[in-house]
């Protein structure tokens, strides 16, 4: 592989993360603070579907507001349905996802289409040039020369670094993931916490969908996160529940999607359905080869109840 076609798909693999990091940051919260996210990726396609009515209806910013918007409200969902009244974390997850789906495409053909499929076309968020870096010979223009969210994306992980392991509020969180009574018996409230990071977790989810509309396509499709919010959630798992390892799984996956696609066009003796499989093989062989030593929060997936327990 030639230096151009090394940078090509370097370029693939740093927009095929963009939304993952986005989804996997937010899943991170949720499940530090014992809820998991499995409903990440209704999450992502509520924020593709507010995104696309939003930029349609007002413009770029008001769809990445409403793809926030979106996606915290069915992180409100998912939050009513598993913290306030006790239901299985991974059933509510996978149901919310096929409430997306649906919902999604009723309400882009109800605001949109006047009850019809539309044609919807948006135009893409360009690249922001950082002066000086991105003059850099051969990685400058690749890694300095990206629409804003991919910058936004590469950043959030530092702030919930700090969040998580400097501030009261990410302590007190992450307390709720590990033991909710203990929070209770200090005046906490563990149900509201883990209601607020939910909600948190699907707005920032959201706003991984609005990078799939705003950054990529520049439409809204049925069902387009294609299974990115399980990638994501897989990556949360590879990173252990910390942003900047996590991260990283969300580049090595998205190198195997852009991989992918790269072999396709090989003609090799191969179904292109086997070659489609890469991401997700790779993503269930690594968790394989690491979940004996993966260690969940150890209240994650329990239901507390202010009497006791």
């Amino acid at each position: 592989m030639d230096w151009a076609h090394l940078l090509d798909l370097l370029a693939a693999t740093i927009r095929i993360a963009t939304p993952l990091a986005f989804a996997a940051m937010g899943g991170i919260l949720s499940e530090r603070a014992g809820v998991f996210a499995v409903g990440l990726e209704g999450m992502m396609l509520s924020g593709a579907c507010g995104a696309a009515v939003g930029a349609v209806l007002l413009g770029p910013a008001a769809g990445i507001l409403g793809a926030a918007l979106c996606g915290g409200a069915m992180g409100a969902v998912i939050a009513t349905v598993t913290v306030r009244h006790g239901a299985d974390n991974m059933v509510t997850g996978i149901a919310a996802n096929i409430l997306a789906i649906g919902l999604t495409n009723f309400l882009v053909r109800v605001l949109l289409g006047h009850g019809a499929s539309p044609r919807i076309h948006i135009d893409l968020l360009g690249p922001v040039r950082i002066p000086l870096l991105a003059d850099l010979p051969g990685l400058g223009p690749l890694l300095f020369d990206q629409p804003w969210l991919t910058y936004m994306a590469a950043l959030v992980p530092l702030p919930l670094t700090l969040f998580l392991s400097r501030s009261r509020w990410g302590l007190t969180l992450r307390a709720a993931g590990e033991n909710p009574l203990a929070v209770f018996a200090v005046g906490g409230d563990p149900l509201a916490i883990r209601f607020r990071a939910v909600v948190a977790c699907g707005a920032v989810a959201g706003i991984g969908g609005a990078v799939l509309v705003l950054g990529q396509v520049g439409t809204f499709t049925d069902n387009m996160t294609a299974g990115r919010g399980y990638l994501a959630l897989a990556a949360i798992i590879v990173g252990r529940w910390t942003p900047w390892p996590t991260i990283a799984a969300c580049l090595l996956f998205a190198a195997a999607d852009a991989l992918t696609l790269r072999v396709q066009v090989f003609s090799l003796p191969v179904s292109s359905y086997v070659v489609q499989m890469l991401p997700y093989a790779l993503a269930l062989a690594v968790l394989v080869g690491l979940g004996h030593s993966a260690r969940l929060p150890a209240a994650a997936g329990t239901t507390f109840r202010r009497g006791g327990g």
